[in-house]
């Protein structure tokens, strides 16, 4: 599918309609960055950076992109826009990465794109938050073929007060030779493993209004491949084959189906996850100030916070025989709140988040059994999953870093071992001179490990980064620098501190 992007772009140039318009706007980057740190890098130097990242103590990257963006065809009712991005690393997992190859083609509003592409988050701030719990920034981009809304439609007969916008997206996963190389292939991992993402989003308010709601649904799920090393409920370790039929397709597009080594417990096939998300904005001419929340889950008990709990008891203990359900508490979510300040300088956006995962529908046993009738879907182990390796690419965990990455673990395991946490985080930057940018970040965490494997004491962790970036003027001015440092202190990341330092330059071809 990359491959196909990339080839996609080549023949562009070579256009003579419209004088060239499909090569009109094309934009190119060049970038090179270092990192050198004691310990490994810190979480805010690593984190949210669509995977481009290694804890290597000495690491770095030079890197390559042209693109064209849709916006230089919006003026018409269709519109194209393409993209390469390769880099060169030092001390990553890859030697040669394909960061990004994609094609977009839009009719009205109606968008269809196909490669790898950065597709930055809905309702948060990219620079200040930790990132969404379903889809983050964290990792490498998932190569797919996807169908979107991507800016909100007004719905007719509203007078101008409810948007929708949305997206259905099927792929697959690139990261079966990292899988390989972690785990030796002695712990569990997954082959040819397929991916599907789809999402819709309502806006109540006008687009110019001062005060907007939205609301929005989040779901992936992982399906097919071969997955190995899967311990069954039988007791043994087998190697599955997935289904990749039309039918597995559709079951991943609506839960659905049977789950793969199950015998007695048959959930819905693949590993299904995502997010109740939700803001509420105000604008004004001076400020905008807003509230938000995700609210993320794994299955039934954490999506609509209720269980069916009228099994039988005995040779019935299966069947369903009364009218009765389990209410759970809603306990996990992130709530954050942003302020950006339109007119300030030193100090124009701030960003407070909470996370709390501690709860995952409670610590008891997951289904009822022939002795205890009484059914409870505990123990979600949020990010981990029985089959597949977890809700990860090339060992970032895919949503939210405050998860702690398969990447950081030192015993070949491909899963998320600190999942149970709370945390509390503080974003904030500013433009203290016209061309000078700086944020910083700071997160507090404390750490439980998982229900299955939980830490013997509660673990802490500050994480900590100082960023500015500078751009040049004059006949310089298509160049910038960077520079952060950053620190981790604690027990679930280690003692950590390092420096970055960027260097990137930007423009038009053929200015």
């Amino acid at each position: 599918m990359q491959l196909a992007a990339t080839m996609f772009v080549a023949p562009v140039f070579a256009q003579d309609g419209d004088n060239g318009r499909l090569a009109k706007g094309l934009q190119y980057g060049l970038e090179m960055q270092a990192s050198l740190s004691e310990g490994k890098t810190p979480l805010w130097m690593n984190a949210n950076k669509y995977g481009l990242s290694s804890l290597e103590e000495s690491n770095g990257y030079m890197r390559a992109m042209v693109c064209r963006s849709l916006k230089e065809d919006s003026m018409r009712r269709w519109g194209i826009g393409y993209g390469a991005d390769v880099v060169l690393p030092v001390h990553y997992t890859s030697n040669f990465i394909i960061q990004q190859a994609y094609a977009d083609m839009r009719w009205q509003k109606v968008l269809l794109s196909i490669g790898s592409k950065e597709r930055p988050m809905e309702l948060k701030d990219g620079e200040l938050s930790t990132g969404s719990q379903t889809f983050g920034i964290n990792a490498r981009p998932v190569p797919q073929v996807r169908f979107e809304i991507p800016d909100y439609l007004t719905l007719p007969g509203m007078r101008h007060w409810v948007h929708v916008k949305g997206h259905v997206a099927f792929g697959k996963m690139t990261d079966e030779n990292w899988q390989h190389d972690f785990t030796q292939r002695k712990t569990r991992y997954a082959d040819g493993t397929l991916y599907n993402s789809k999402a819709g989003y309502l806006m109540i308010g006008k687009k110019d209004g001062r005060l907007r709601l939205e609301v929005g649904l989040e779901m992936a799920a992982l399906f097919g491949g071969t997955a190995h090393g899967v311990l069954t409920s039988d007791g043994t370790v087998q190697t599955i084959q997935c289904g990749n039929s039309i039918k597995d397709f559709i079951h991943a597009l609506v839960p659905g189906g049977n789950s793969e080594g199950q015998t007695v417990y048959l959930n819905v096939a693949g590993n299904h996850l995502g997010s109740w998300v939700g803001r509420l904005s105000y604008h004004s001419d001076d400020y905008m100030v807003s509230a938000y929340f995700d609210k993320y889950f794994e299955d039934h008990s954490a999506m609509f916070m209720l269980d069916y709990d009228g099994y039988g008891q005995g040779n019935n203990w299966d069947k369903r025989e009364d009218n009765r359900f389990v209410l759970y508490d809603m306990k996990d979510i992130m709530l954050g709140g942003e302020l950006v300040m339109k007119h300030a300088r030193w100090l124009n956006k701030v960003v407070v988040e909470y996370i709390y995962t501690k709860y995952q529908s409670g610590p008891i046993y997951h289904d009822h059994t022939k002795t205890i009738p009484d059914h409870l879907g505990g123990n979600d182990n949020y990010y981990n999953h029985y089959v597949y390796p977890g809700w990860q690419h090339w060992g970032q965990v895919m949503g939210n870093p405050l998860y702690r990455s398969p990447i950081y673990n030192t015993n070949g395991e491909i899963m998320i071992e600190n999942n149970r946490f709370t945390a509390w985080h503080l974003g904030f930057s500013g433009n203290p001179a016209r061309r000078l940018h700086y944020r910083v970040l700071a997160t507090v965490q404390n750490g439980f490990g998982t229900y299955i494997k939980p830490y013997n004491r509660k673990h802490h962790n500050l994480s900590v980064l100082m960023q500015a970036e500078y751009g040049f003027a004059g006949k310089w001015r298509d160049w910038s620098i960077e520079c952060g440092c950053g620190f981790d202190n604690g027990s679930i990341l280690g003692h950590n501190k390092g420096i970055q330092l960027k260097v990137k330059k930007t423009g038009l071809l053929g200015r």
